[in-house]
């Protein structure tokens, strides 16, 4: 597996890549990915990582971390990576459904509402798209045989890539404390699911460009979305303005 080229942000180590080379790393590398899990970063789990140790280590501790928020790849670029971009969750999934690549997907998370809507709308635009399951575990913690029996059903699915859709930090957390056990590449994608599923709309190009997604999401969830992004994100930019590491 070839050397990873990464930007330090607030101790976490962000990826320096682009779209077409995430894409392409993971299809290329699935053998050597199996039992390993992607981070997909943004302010708001940065920021976490930052101010929680063990957050931090599990962040770290992943193959590696995608710079989902725009600002990452934007501090990448202002400290000395000029190539890195801006690779959201959302975008990878439909990036890696697009190629004819037969990798097998298993999608863990979510409602079972939002799970029928997801199948629906990929097998309608992708109908090649190998789905091996796809599984709304209950809103409690797992008893051992629980647990246990759920990496049996995704081991036995043959899935390639398992999507995980809990959001942050429990997704993370999840991934973390499987990795090993799981037999495919493991990525949290937070409110992936619910965007292609049609239950969240997502930003307009051009608020995407500027930055300012978190804004689109703040006003459709105002109660939710206050203090992950005003809060979080006016503490992020007081730790850049402090130097960033």
């Amino acid at each position: 597996m070839a050397k990873r080229k990464v930007c330090g942000i607030l101790g976490v180590d962000i990826l320096v890549t682009n779209m077409e080379e995430t894409v392409e790393t993971i299809e290329r590398e699935i053998g050597e990915l199996r039992g390993q899990y992607i981070c997909v970063g943004n302010v708001h789990t940065t920021v976490m990582a930052h101010d929680d140790p063990d957050y931090r280590r599990v962040q770290n501790s992943a193959a590696f971390v995608l710079p989902d928020g725009k600002p990452l790849s934007v501090y990448s670029r202002k400290h000395g990576f000029p190539e890195a971009q801006r690779v959201t969750g959302p975008d990878l999934m439909l990036a890696l459904f697009a190629r004819d690549n037969g990798l097998r997907h298993y999608f863990y998370g979510s409602t079972e509402e939002t799970l029928a809507a997801l199948e629906e709308k990929l097998r309608e635009r992708y109908p090649g798209l190998a789905i091996a399951g796809m599984v709304s575990p209950p809103f409690r913690a797992l008893t051992g045989e629980e647990d246990a029996a759920e990496v049996e059903r995704i081991n036995a699915s043959g899935a390639d890539i398992i999507w995980v859709g809990l959001g942050a930090p429990k997704q993370e957390l999840w991934m973390y404390e499987h990795r090993g056990s799981v037999n495919g590449v493991m990525i949290g994608v937070g409110a992936g699911f619910d965007y292609h599923a049609g239950r969240i709309r997502r930003a307009p190009a051009w608020m995407q460009r500027l930055s300012l997604e978190w804004l689109y999401r703040l006003l459709q969830d105002p109660r939710r979305l206050f203090r992950r992004y005003l809060v979080t994100n006016t503490r992020y930019l007081w730790l850049i303005h402090r130097g960033g590491k």
